[in-house]
């Protein structure tokens, strides 16, 4: 009897799990590596400067504001209402004679996400603007006039009413 003739004939090759197995491992670090540029390329470095000594410098350059702000004694309170509601703020003595303030809202960490406000005064001397609509989280909150003589600073946590820039006593 011929033990040739009895044979199974073999398998092909993409019906055994060995190839398959081994091409597994390449093909997942492919797919990591085409997710890992995607993300790459639709995030931003926003915490990444480019020259970090002039950045440096214009930090120094504004913390005149700062020192200007509390030589003029300002001091606010800001009263926010939910998103897209009325934002009153008020200063406790000495109120800026100017028409118009700008609230700027930072995110800590993602640029894309920063507000800015524009506050115009009312007939009370009181400031109002429209509060945006804001992520979830802390933010920083930086109140100036147009020609950025002065600066109010303070922190708020979204979905707080109120927000204290300065140093309120």
């Amino acid at each position: 009897m011929n033990t040739l003739a009895r044979t199974t004939p073999p398998t092909p090759w993409y019906r055994e799990p060995w190839p398959w197995l081994l091409m597994a491992g390449p093909a997942i670090v492919v797919v990591a590596g085409f997710v890992t540029l995607g993300m790459a390329i639709n995030s931003a470095d926003g915490l990444v400067a480019d020259d970090y000594y002039k950045e440096g410098n214009a930090i120094n350059m504004t913390m005149h504001r700062d020192v200007r702000a509390r030589e003029l004694g300002y001091h606010a309170r800001v009263a926010m209402a939910g998103e897209g509601g009325q934002i009153s703020l008020a200063f406790s003595e000495a109120a800026p004679p100017v028409p118009k303030l700008k609230l700027m809202l930072n995110h800590p960490t993602r640029s894309g996400f920063d507000r800015a406000i524009v506050l115009t005064r009312q007939d009370d001397g009181r400031y109002a603007g429209i509060m945006p609509a804001v992520e979830a989280g802390r933010w920083s909150a930086i109140l100036d006039d147009e020609g950025q003589a002065w600066r109010l600073t303070g922190d708020w946590q979204a979905g707080s009413r109120t927000l204290n820039l300065g140093s309120v006593e």
